[in-house]
């Protein structure tokens, strides 16, 4: 089982293409905080890309940056230039006939893809909340490199060729592809513990052992799993898997398998007018009462409540 993409399913992450940005020296633009992840790609010429606290880094053709939680941040043909804060009036003032947004001035031309990714606030098993707060992915890179070249390439043409029959969806479809590249490169190049990231299902995915273990969770929540068989299953002892499932995960393998299966409930709660009964039957509880319990415990209400709120 796939887990990540089995998490960015259930969170209903969604991507959307907010701008292509193509802009001539000098020029700088602030962009204001926002809800959900802000994506970058520059796909051609240079730029400064600064957020609050941190150095400016200087982004070149292939240097993809994502900002999970949408902070405040600049881009800027070098730092320190006077920036234009862009809002709805400088967006208007901008557009273009084709949709490009252009800053026409005398030096030499940048091209930058920016987009955005939402998920269902609802969830409680977090994707882009896990991350840094800056994602910055390099094409350069020997061993993630030209894979992610490849998709920024085929989304720049999408761009371009927007009038083109069915470009706006290829380019959605993309976007979605480059995340799960640009998370993935994150997890092959970071240390274990060297970016202050907190212990989650999502670094635990860095621990071929947790990974392996996670992946069975996931490929069988509703089977009757207990830490002896899961030790057996991924060929440990069951001391060493919980030792290494809590230190990269932040919590035991069946603890973390409870809040799993309740969000897969609490989906199949929103979605489908299945009885409570038979969607706690497939996620792995023998007993209504038990899963009334459980849901309770990890969603602060009853099952029929959750449902009957409508949580979206």
């Amino acid at each position: 089982m796939d887990v990540l993409g089995d998490v960015l399913a259930v969170a209903r992450v969604d991507a959307a293409l907010m701008a292509t940005f193509d802009a001539g020296a000098p020029w700088g633009i602030e962009l204001p905080a926002r809800q959900g992840a802000s994506f970058h790609a520059v796909v051609a010429g240079t730029c400064w890309f600064t957020t609050d606290g941190a150095a400016p880094r200087q982004l070149t053709p292939g240097d993809l940056v994502l900002l999970p939680a949408g902070v405040r941040h600049e881009l800027a043909t070098e730092p320190g230039i006077p920036l234009r804060l862009f809002d709805e009036d400088l967006k208007r003032s901008l557009i273009q006939p084709d949709g490009t947004l252009g800053l026409d001035g005398p030096g030499a031309r940048t091209r930058i893809l920016c987009a955005g990714y939402s998920h269902d606030a609802d969830v409680a098993h977090p994707v882009l909340s896990l991350l840094p707060p800056v994602l910055h992915v390099a094409t350069a890179q020997p061993d993630t490199g030209p894979w992610l070249r490849a998709l920024l390439d085929l989304l720049a043409h999408e761009t371009r060729a927007n009038t083109a029959t069915g470009s706006s969806t290829a380019a959605i479809r993309l976007l979605d592809v480059l995340l799960i590249h640009v998370v993935r490169a994150w997890l092959n190049t970071a240390p274990p513990t060297g970016d202050g990231t907190a212990a989650s299902w999502l670094t635990g995915l860095r621990d071929p052992l947790t990974a392996q273990a996670l992946a069975l969770l996931h490929a069988r929540p509703g089977h009757h799993w207990t830490l002896d068989a899961l030790a057996a299953a991924v060929h440990v002892s069951r001391a060493t898997l919980a030792r290494r499932f809590t230190h990269h995960v932040g919590e035991p393998p069946l603890s973390y398998l409870t809040r799993w299966r309740i969000e897969l409930a609490a989906r199949k709660l929103h979605d489908t007018t299945l009885p409570a009964a038979v969607i706690a039957h497939q996620v792995g509880y023998t007993s209504e009462y038990a899963f009334n319990r459980a849901f309770t415990r990890v969603r602060g209400c009853p099952p029929g409540r959750y449902r009957r709120q409508g949580h979206t």
